[in-house]
């Protein structure tokens, strides 16, 4: 694999590891308004990474199902992906005005998914 390809998986493995760390906190002491940030934010540049693998351009976009899409042109399995609402979390718990804090069902959810996305998108670039 090429070196920048490389820090997209690096970025989006940073994301995941943040998310975990803050997941085997105390529940009490749980964010999980940034476990399901970072998990967003590590699934978005999993999907990057592929497509920079695969030479697309992506544009600037948080959005997961646009980039699934953008995925599912080159390799149809991408359509398999189900992000749950994930999306949600690229913007809107990270401002007061639209005050929401995701449940430990989204933390939890946030984490599978983005460990599964994490594992789909490492197999497809072996």
């Amino acid at each position: 694999m090429d070196e920048y390809l490389l820090k997209w998986i690096s970025k989006a493995d940073g994301d995941l590891k943040v998310a975990e760390h803050e997941m085997a906190v105390v529940e009490s002491e749980r964010v999980t308004d940034a476990i399901c940030f970072h998990c967003q934010q590590a699934i978005e540049k999993y999907l990057k990474a592929f497509l920079v693998f695969k030479n697309v351009d992506f544009g600037k976009t948080h959005n997961l199902e646009f980039l699934r899409e953008k995925c599912a042109q080159i390799d149809s399995d991408f359509k398999t992906l189900d992000f749950g609402d994930i999306s949600f979390y690229a913007v809107e718990v990270r401002y007061p005005d639209n005050f929401y804090i995701p449940s430990e069902e989204e933390a939890n959810f946030s984490i599978k998914t983005a460990k599964k996305v994490r594992q789909f998108i490492v197999n497809k670039l072996s």
